[in-house]
């Protein structure tokens, strides 16, 4: 069989071609396109007027010629070079290429983007780029001068150092697509209202860039906060609330009356206590369903509820850990070293450290050293467990490197992963 194509035939003499080697063997000026008729046919008026192939149905048979008319220009249209450009210069797969193209106007004439320029100028790498590209292709669009610079020059007079404009940026692409005038300027200032000054907004942008793109709903924010002063939460600790968990402030508000009514009535941490702020992130953190689960594991090792809402009041982070972590922590510290729920619930803290890397090698030193019956400092297991790792080999290790020189050692092969 032969296929006419620019004035010069071409043999197609394999009995099973496939598209690729139909590809290789035309010349590199020439586009194959291996898609059905319905995809190919809102393309034909614009850019190709030549052949499409379609595998069988049966893919034990040859491949198929359903169309051939004449050959695909030789000229690449737009979404052509768009491709080409995502795969040669940011290393996009052809198949995500084509997605990505796909999602933006073929029509707008493309060259060489200056934006991309730009971009890796200011700091951008290729891994960024292709992050952003993602998730905002038209970027690749986008005017430097106009658009990009400005409002990344807001941003810097605003605070942020250009390896924090990176970071944000490529965290959150979306900014380059909303105006300056209407979004980014009046969200920079509905969010000075609600954190009280540039140094804060910039850290709350920095931990959740999306702040810069929540807009309107700055609003909800707004009423949250005024909810928490007038429960007596003092504006230094919701100023600290809104930098660690900012989004827990895009709520309902009805969510967080319940939070608040949960936090100082159930659990008893008063709104104007330390603590109040953690316990507000522990159960904002988690459904109530999976709390009352972690509860039941304390009652079942023979806590009381009143040992259990003095640790919450202490350490609230306890009720955090994973139920598989609380299990084996009680195990150990409740079957294996006998302590009582009334000590561990006034020293919560030892709950929260790791038994693998700090708990069961520091108990382990201490063995061996009671095993060679040598003497050492009397503390109790809780500040044992709170001192440093400098400290602890200070006491515990160094006073008997020549009477256990390979004490050192056990302690970083307990402690090793």
């Amino acid at each position: 069989m032969l296929i006419k194509l620019g004035g010069k035939a071409y043999p197609l003499t394999v009995p099973c071609i496939t598209p690729m080697a139909l590809k290789a063997s035309f010349p590199p000026t020439l586009a194959v396109v291996n898609i059905s008729i319905h995809q190919m046919q809102p393309l034909l008026p614009r850019h190709i007027s030549c052949f499409i192939l379609s595998d069988s149905p049966n893919k034990k048979q040859p491949l198929h010629l359903l169309r051939c008319h004449c050959l695909c220009s030789s000229t690449a249209g737009p979404t052509h070079l768009l491709e080409k450009y995502l795969v040669d210069s940011l290393g996009f797969s052809n198949q995500e290429a084509a997605s990505i193209s796909s999602k933006v106007n073929s029509r707008k004439k493309f060259k060489n983007p200056d934006s991309i320029i730009f971009l890796k100028q200011t700091g951008f790498d290729n891994t960024q780029l292709k992050k952003m590209v993602s998730k905002v292709p038209n970027l690749l669009f986008r005017t430097v001068t106009k658009n990009i610079k400005p409002k990344f020059q807001c941003l810097i007079d605003l605070g942020l150092s250009q390896a924090d404009l990176i970071s944000v940026i490529t965290r959150n692409t979306a900014i380059v697509d909303r105006s300056l005038d209407t979004h980014l300027r009046p969200t920079i200032d509905s969010l000075r209202r609600i954190f009280g000054s540039d140094d804060n907004v910039v850290k709350a942008i920095k931990r959740s860039p999306w702040l810069l793109t929540f807009g309107a709903h700055h609003h909800i924010t707004e009423t949250n906060i005024l909810l928490l002063k007038n429960s007596g939460v003092p504006d230094d600790r919701i100023i600290k609330m809104l930098l660690r968990i900012p989004s827990s402030f895009a709520q309902n508000p009805e969510s967080i009356k319940g939070l608040l009514d949960r936090v100082e009535n159930d659990f008893g941490v008063p709104c104007d206590s330390p603590m109040f702020q953690h316990g507000f992130q522990v159960l904002n953190g988690q459904k109530k369903f999976m709390l009352d689960r972690k509860i039941g594991i304390f009652k079942s090792f023979g806590w009381s509820d009143d040992e259990i809402l003095d640790m919450f009041r202490k350490q609230p982070y306890c009720v955090s850990l994973s139920e598989v972590r609380i299990q084996k922590t009680l195990n150990l510290f409740m079957k294996e070293l006998g302590l009582e729920p009334a000590y561990l619930a006034s020293h919560p803290s030892i709950l929260m450290y790791s038994l693998e890397k700090r708990v069961v090698p520091r108990m382990q030193v201490l063995k061996i050293l009671d095993e060679k019956k040598l003497e050492r400092r009397k503390l109790g297991l809780c500040t044992v467990m709170n001192l440093t790792e400098e400290k602890f080999i200070d006491y515990f290790v160094l006073p008997y490197k020549d009477k256990v020189p390979d004490l050192y050692e056990q302690l970083k092969e307990i402690v090793a992963p």
